[in-house]
């Protein structure tokens, strides 16, 4: 199924959080599921202070990433071969859903001083040969 001009490849949803005096507490809205479609693979990691995650996009899989609150980090990707590189940074304050689409490379750095931990969602189990190096940071 091919993506419509109008839907950018990568897509960025801060979530709410609805803890309570125990902690936090965050729901991956539906669309998050519906994205990736099928679960096929989940992936766990932390990445150290001044770390970077990715540097790649995927030729098949979608991917719903969930970075947890904890430190400053920033989310750089593309939307394709060729394009223009973006950049975000965020504070660490909540948790943030990213959505990547097959063809848009991404990547997550730590520019906080603690752990940054994540959690992904893929849409087809993981295969190295389907991820394909293409530097955003």
């Amino acid at each position: 199924m091919q993506q419509s001009a109008m839907v950018p490849k990568i897509q960025i949803i801060e979530l709410a959080n609805s803890g309570d005096g125990r902690g936090l507490s965050f729901t991956l809205p539906t669309e998050a599921l519906s994205f990736v479609r099928r679960m096929e693979d989940v992936h766990l990691a932390s990445t150290l202070p001044g770390a970077v995650r990715g540097n790649h996009y995927h030729l098949r899989r979608r991917e719903a990433i969930v970075i947890l609150p904890g430190t400053k980090w920033s989310l750089h990707w593309d939307e394709g071969e060729g394009s223009e590189v973006q950049q975000r940074s965020f504070e660490g304050a909540g948790a943030v859903l990213v959505l990547v689409s097959p063809g848009a490379s991404h990547a997550v750095r730590n520019d906080g001083e603690g752990t940054l931990w994540l959690a992904a969602i893929s849409s087809e189990p993981y295969d190295p040969a389907e991820s394909v190096t293409r530097k955003v940071v």
